[in-house]
């Protein structure tokens, strides 16, 4: 396996585990989660090529931009619970 295609599954893998621990802890319908693991993917990438872009070698795994990849996946989810409002019925 070359590096860049086990960095695209670790890059995958973490993302997902960010969605899907954000959706644990903050809670929400099951739903949700589809938008919280989209964000995550998304922002997980963008985050990664920021950090390609400006040569950031700040936690660097590999081939992957693992702090900025990081950030970029937690600013997503972060972006993506304002946006989608609290639906929680009391």
């Amino acid at each position: 396996m070359t590096t860049a295609a086990s960095g695209l599954i670790l890059g995958f893998l973490l993302a997902t585990a960010y969605g899907a621990g954000f959706h644990l802890l903050l809670g929400g319908p099951a739903r949700r989660i589809i938008l919280y693991l989209a964000a995550s993917w998304i922002g997980f990438a963008l985050g990664h090529a920021v950090g390609d872009l400006i040569n950031l070698n700040w936690l660097r795994l590999g081939a992957l931009q693992l702090f900025s990849a990081s950030v970029g996946a937690w600013v997503a989810l972060i972006i993506s619970r304002w946006l989608a409002g609290d639906t929680a019925v009391t």
